[in-house]
């Protein structure tokens, strides 16, 4: 007779009521196939183990985010270093760690907790502000300052970075172009060109003049074109910009919505109140799906993917997977036990060589900005955001999240 696997303990601190808030409708804990090949035949991955594997795999490569098309234009010259492989990507990576490591990230507080003071304070005079475009305007204003991007021609940067990922279509490769894609490839030239014009090229030129410590002056100094550094800028822009403002409004969104949680974040220790925030990234995954290209054949899930394949990583699915999260997968429990080797928020980084290099700089960011946020005991939710889906990021988008102070 077999004796049954036990379920995995339930989390003693959860938050009862506390569910996503951006999944898509039918999305959770289902009985799924781990690895399936849809009828396209792309492979679909649900489970952590197998999405773990092949994203510590060194037999396949970035194929998402339009890193093929990217790849394919020689006049590019180097690739950004998200989508680098290889010695050519380990290297960049251990070059610019610097600018990411705990360490950095903790130096970087003072001039974060500046930006910050300055939005609360002009939000503390308007009375009303949406919270999406604050959190916007702080991720932009603390990349700017890592990145370099800082001697700007005319302000609006922000504007002129998420347009570059709000003009619709769909980055899944092999994905049917929409109509009108022509005028949609005409407008993002002209925003491209605008963002270099107006913000990268005056930055160059200021760092060629006088470098400082940011990315810009170390691929100066590494030699890098013109052009090299603007799409390694646009990389970090969307990258650092784009999903960081989705994880400040989420995080505040189920903070305001809970008021034991947002009691426990606003009293808890910088500790307490970073595995919070892992555990609201597990659930809400900013980017939903990673892809990889499988350069020989793989043996995943049990089952053998053929060279040449596409694997879709579906970031929600393997998030709550209860094998190793918990019966509970789709509640909110801060510092959850999970396996050794299971970070807080499972594979909402990513994992392996392409792992988010910004992860502590989001998390750091987030914070500074979240407990100065909710320690205000006047502030109250006007307006709820709407949930919307960007399929070149393939993630959610929360807009019209409207806050008040009195």
């Amino acid at each position: 007779m077999t004796t049954p696997t036990p379920d995995p303990p339930r989390c003693p601190l959860g938050f009862s009521d506390t569910a996503p808030l951006t999944h898509r409708p039918g999305a959770g804990p289902r009985p799924l196939p781990a690895v399936e090949a849809d009828e396209g035949g792309v492979y679909r991955l649900r489970a952590f183990g197998p999405a773990r594997e092949v994203l510590r795999s060194e037999g396949v490569r970035q194929a998402g985010f339009m890193a093929e098309v990217t790849r394919d234009v020689p006049f590019l010259g180097r690739p950004p270093v998200l989508f680098a492989e290889g010695e050519e990507h380990h290297e960049m990576r251990r070059s610019t760690a610097r600018y990411f490591t705990p360490k950095q990230v903790e130096d970087y507080g003072p001039m974060i907790a500046r930006h910050v003071d300055r939005l609360l304070t002009r939000l503390a005079r308007r009375g009303e502000a949406k919270l999406d475009d604050l959190s916007l305007e702080l991720a932009v204003a603390v990349a700017a300052q890592v990145v370099g991007l800082t001697s700007s021609l005319l302000p609006g940067m922000e504007r002129r970075i998420t347009a570059f990922v709000e003009g619709g279509g769909d980055s899944e490769p092999g994905s049917a172009p929409g109509r009108g894609r022509r005028g949609e490839a005409l407008r993002q030239q002209a925003n491209l060109g605008l963002f270099y014009l107006l913000d990268v090229k005056p930055a160059i030129a200021a760092r060629r003049r006088e470098p400082g410590d940011d990315l810009i002056s170390h691929l100066l100094s590494r030699g890098y074109s013109d052009l090299e550094i603007m799409t390694e800028c646009l990389t970090y822009g969307t990258a650092g910009m784009v999903t960081t403002r989705e994880f400040i409004s989420v995080a505040a969104w189920h903070l305001l919505r809970n008021p034991d949680l947002r009691t426990a974040y606003v009293h808890g220790t910088e500790a307490e109140r970073h595995a919070i925030l892992h555990e609201i990234l597990r659930l809400e995954p900013v980017v939903n799906t990673l892809y990889r290209r499988a350069e020989q054949p793989l043996r995943v899930g049990g089952q053998t993917i053929p060279a040449g394949s596409l694997l879709a990583l579906d970031l929600q699915a393997t998030n709550l997977d209860r094998d190793v999260v918990g019966a509970d997968a789709a509640r909110l429990c801060p510092a959850r036990p999970l396996p050794r080797g299971v970070t807080a928020p499972v594979l909402s980084f990513g994992d392996g060589h392409h792992r988010c290099p910004g992860a502590f700089l989001a998390i750091r960011e987030a914070d500074l900005f979240l407990r100065r946020l909710l320690l205000w005991q006047g502030l109250e939710v006007v307006q709820e955001p709407r949930v919307t889906f960007n399929e070149v990021v393939k993630g959610y988008e929360l807009r019209g999240f409207r806050v008040r102070v009195r």
